[in-house]
């Protein structure tokens, strides 16, 4: 816990600079410059996540939101301590509400950012997400996704195999999703995995587009 309202998450902390440099490796900048795009993150946690994105991508306006509301205090602190303007105060988002129930400020984005929340959820969460994702990106917007996955059926290293089963001790709902079924229902939804990113700690970046 940090002063007031502030949480931290060690993770957050390790795995912003990655997860930076993969969605500046990812982004169209040579069409963006002069230009303002827009991000939505669902799922943003403590907010350290789009606090970092922001100031490093000042061209581009970020909607954070959160499930737990519990955590908005949080983001809304990181949010007001860090000064940028290119943040919109955060959302409560439900991902398996109505679209029309999150007030969003636009219906369109070029990015939408969700880490570390497939694997602890259930399973309608996933499916909702790129449900919503496939109603609002733009028509070259990029959904990426983070977090530890399986693999044809496999997961590996011994401690994902360890994370996994601590999950589902949790809640029978949680666990780590296959990527094979991932792409299965983003296929559903008119969504392709372009792209897959091996990650720190064995964890993976996937970018998903339209196909």
């Amino acid at each position: 816990m940090g002063s007031n309202n502030k949480l931290f998450a060690s993770s957050a902390d390790r795995n912003k600079d990655p997860i930076l440099e993969i969605l500046q490796k990812n982004l169209p900048y040579e069409e963006s410059k002069g230009c303002n795009l827009f991000c939505l993150e669902i799922s943003s946690g403590t907010g350290q996540h789009v606090i970092h994105f922001a100031k490093n991508l000042p061209f581009m306006t970020f909607q954070p939101s959160e499930f737990t509301l519990s955590n908005l205090p949080s983001i809304q602190e990181y949010i007001v301590e860090s000064g940028l303007t290119n943040i919109l105060s955060p959302l409560a988002i439900d991902i398996t509400s109505s679209v029309d129930r999150w007030n969003l400020a636009r219906q369109n984005y070029d990015l939408i950012i969700n880490i570390n929340m497939i694997h602890i959820s259930p399973w309608q969460c996933t499916v909702s997400l790129f449900e919503k994702a496939s109603m609002l990106l733009s028509s070259k917007g990029v959904l990426l996704t983070y977090g530890p996955y399986a693999f044809h059926g496999i997961i590996s290293p011994e401690s994902n195999i360890n994370f996994d089963r601590s999950l589902k001790a949790r809640d029978q709902q949680w666990g780590l999703r296959d990527i094979d079924d991932l792409k299965r229902v983003a296929s559903e939804y008119g969504l392709k995995l372009e792209k897959i990113e091996d990650m720190p700690s064995n964890n993976k970046t996937l970018i998903w587009k339209r196909i």
